[in-house]
């Protein structure tokens, strides 16, 4: 499989879990510009595991950073239903000096060593709060 990367800014650093029997995971997320509007910009979460849970250390909340990483999908079966989970695992972080896009990275309140959790299952009060896409 082919290695990947995308560079943004680091938006959330979670803690260290560790999950059994020596298995540990950390998530971070990065905020991906979108050049065109900035109103659409990406948030991706990555995984890191094991010995790479210390990957993202020497970054903070703001740093523009290059992430490179491989996709993994693994299938789980319990009960007789089947579940799909696919993962982006980092394997190198740097800082991104080449190109920094017109943005004011202060702007951003991130949060720093928290566990990342997913969003709750939102309904929109009104059309005007309903998710564009």
């Amino acid at each position: 499989m082919p290695n990947f990367e995308l560079t943004g800014y680091l938006r959330e650093k979670g803690h260290v879990q560790e999950l059994g029997n020596r298995f540990y995971k950390r998530e971070f997320v990065i905020e991906v510009i979108n050049e065109k509007n900035q109103e659409w910009n990406d948030f991706i979460k990555f995984q890191l595991t094991g010995d790479r849970c210390s990957l993202i250390d020497g970054h903070e909340i703001g740093h523009f950073i290059k992430v490179l990483f491989n996709i993994r999908g693994k299938k789980w079966e319990k009960d007789g239903k089947v579940s799909y989970f696919t993962n982006l695992e980092p394997w190198k972080i740097e800082v991104n000096t080449s190109y920094i896009p017109e943005q004011d990275a202060s702007s951003f309140q991130g949060t720093n060593n928290q566990e990342l959790t997913q969003p709750a299952d939102l309904t929109p009060d009104s059309p005007e709060e309903d998710l564009p896409f």
